[in-house]
Formats: structure tokens, C-alpha cells, sequence
């Protein structure tokens, strides 16, 4: 089975698919969901596949994230039940990625954001390179992390996780398996010796054979600091913290947050911080973005960064304290409809 979006087939005892947007560097949209969905729930129970292996036809990017030219014409036309269709079969992929029966090998190379972390991190055994470049940077276009990510994201190391999701910052390999993101570091000119291995056997642990120990990650340095000014009980209180330090790090981080939008980084901080479970961080998620394109940033956020490009976001609210209670509380009230349900396990 393929089409212009991704590839699906099995060679030997793999459920292979492989994504081939290429020119919009493999942005998630209906396509792939759907069609990583119908596969994956056939092999679920196909005692011929022993595990599944996702990758990318290009070196560039696995995914760069959503389809968010898609989304930002929902919103302008008002289409927020389309918009909300789509994030509700993102998010039970996403759920069924993380509960899958059989190993789910992801090749996180070049790229990873947004929705290609969705389609990716929840995985059983993820695969990183030397050119893996990883983020979720969320906040800066007026959406919450999402995919699930607020779950990935409550289990990194300390207070990382908050760092991470209010300030997009990118990770390399290393960085990314330090954050609890990904598991394996495997030189991008063995990646297609490990996946002919991995066809011939289908047995994912053969990984093992093909990995290195990754470089050390900048994070662990920096641990300590990042504990002291991201335990803050508030983003303001964050942002205070970050102004007292001299250290390069802060002062980005301080400036990232400063340009990200102040309802998403509010409802982003909470919704890190209560993710126990990928259920819980789910509905949270979704719970702001079924309400986003009517009362969030998310369309002007597009609008900066994807259409008009002028990185000149100009969001609803000019500061943290500007922004309703009352607003912060809608955005997190059990969704219109009721709130997602996932699959049982």
C-alpha cells in the first residue's frame, strides 16, 4: 500500500512504513494517520509481522511536525470541528504507538518536531544519529504540547521537561536520549545495514549490534540550574529565575519564552506538570486544542511562522499577567463533546 505520503509494506517479518512528504519534510496530516492506523491495527494481530519500523525517504527530515498550513485554513474558515477531527486521530495513533503488542522501531533522524516526536518517541525502541535535531516548540506558535508530548515530557530528568516544552530548544542526539526521548545512538551510515538486519531477523534487540555510546549531552551540565529556575511554581516565576543567571543557556531560554505565546505557555506548564499518565497528558492536550483555533493563538501563530514569515507573532494577550483566568480555565475545562477517549489497550 502507498500513496504520495507514506509508504506501507512488509518486507520479511516487518510492517515497514515509510514517510515520503519530502518537500514539506514529512509534515503529519490525514493521510498518514490514517493510513499508519489502518496498518497498524492489521499487523497488531498478524502473527507473520514481528515488528514494525518507521522511517523517512528523506535524510533532511524524519518529520518536521503538523500539517499546519492545513490547520491554519480550518481556523480561517472557521472549520474548528475539522480541525478538532484531525487532532483526535492524531492523538489516538499517538496512544497506540505507546501501547503497541510488538516492538515499534522509529528512525529518528534529521528532523524531529511536533507531531514527527508523536509519531516517533512513543515507540518501544527509538533511534537517534548524529544528525537528529529534536524538539517541541509548541509555545512559540500558540498551540500546548501535544502528541502526547506532555507525558514524554513530565518523565525527563529533573525539571527538563518544563525547560524543553516552554522553550522549544533543540536537541541533538544525545541531548534527546539524556531527556528520556529516544534510546539508541546509531551513525547515520549504518542505518541501512541495521534496517536490512533488522528485516532479515525481525528481532529488534539486533539494534544493540549497531549502536555507540552517544556523546555526552550539554544537559547534564546544566542539570542543577535548569532544577533551580524551572521549579518555579509559575512561568513568571521562571522567568524571574532565568533573569537572576548569566549562563548563555538562560539568557535564550529566558528570550524563548519572552517570544512564546503567554496562554500556551501557561496551559503547557500545567499540563506538563500533571501528565502522570499518556491518558492524562492526552486529555489534557486535547482539551486546549479543541478550543485553540477559536480562542488560542494558534492561527496567528501560523500565520507568523508558516505563512506571512515575519516571526513577528502578534498574540491576544502582551504578557503572562495579561491573559484572563477565566481564559486559562476554558482552555482546560473538559472539551465540548466530552473529552478523548483512547482505545483500550
Amino acid at each position: 500500500m502507498s500513496n504520495s505520503d507514506l509508504t506501507i509494506r512488509v518486507e520479511g517479518r516487518v510492517g515497514y512504513i515509510t514517510l515520503t512528504r519530502p518537500k514539506v519534510l514529512n509534515a503529519v496530516n490525514e493521510a498518514i494517520v490514517d493510513g499508519m492506523t489502518e496498518a497498524m491495527t492489521r499487523w497488531a494481530d498478524d502473527p507473520a509481522i514481528s515488528l514494525v519500523m518507521v522511517d523517512s525517504d528523506s535524510e533532511r527530515a524524519f518529520s518536521a511536525g503538523g500539517d499546519l498550513s492545513a490547520m491554519y485554513e480550518h481556523g480561517r474558515a472557521g472549520q474548528f470541528d475539522a480541525g478538532n477531527a484531525f487532532w483526535r486521530d492524531e492523538y489516538r495513533l499517538n496512544a497506540m504507538i505507546a501501547h503497541y503488542p510488538k516492538p515499534y522501531v522509529a528512525f529518528m533522524d534529521g528532523i524531529v518536531m511536533g507531531g514527527g516526536v508523536g509519531l516517533s518517541a512513543h515507540g518501544s525502541h527509538r533511534i537517534v544519529t548524529e544528525h537528529s535535531v529534536v524538539a517541541m516548540p509548541e509555545c512559540s506558535i500558540g498551540l500546548i504540547t501535544d502528541v502526547g508530548g506532555t507525558y514524554l515530557l513530565h518523565q525527563a530528568p529533573g525539571h527538563l521537561g518544563e525547560y524543553l516544552g516552554l522553550t522549544g530548544t533543540r536537541m541533538n542526539g544525545a541531548d534527546a536520549i539524556y531527556a528520556k526521548l529516544a534510546d539508541h545512538y546509531v551513525e547515520r551510515e549504518k542505518l541501512a545495514a541495521l534496517k536490512a538486519r533488522l528485516i532479515e531477523t525481525g528481532d529488534a534487540t539486533v539494534i544493540s549490534e549497531f549502536s555507540s555510546t552517544p556523546p555526552t549531552s550539554v544537559f547534564a551540565e546544566r542539570q542543577s540550574e535548569i532544577d533551580h529556575a524551572f521549579s518555579g511554581e509559575t512561568v513568571h516565576d521562571i522567568t524571574d529565575r532565568l533573569s537572576t543567571l548569566s549562563s548563555e543557556w538562560a539568557v535564550k531560554a529566558l528570550e524563548a519564552i519572552r517570544r512564546g505565546s503567554p496562554i500556551s505557555l501557561q496551559a503547557t506548564l500545567k499540563a506538563i506538570r500533571e501528565a502522570d499518565t499518556l491518558e492524562i497528558g492526552i486529555r489534557n492536550e486535547y482539551r486546549f486544542v479543541s478550543r485553540v483555533l477559536e480562542h488560542g493563538d494558534f492561527i496567528e501563530g501560523i500565520r507568523a511562522v508558516i505563512v506571512d514569515k515575519d516571526r513577528n507573532p502578534r498574540w491576544k494577550y502582551a504578557g503572562l499577567d495579561d491573559v484572563p483566568r477565566e481564559l486559562l480555565a476554558l482552555m482546560m475545562q473538559e472539551a465540548e463533546g466530552g473529552d478523548l477517549l483512547l482505545p483500550a489497550r
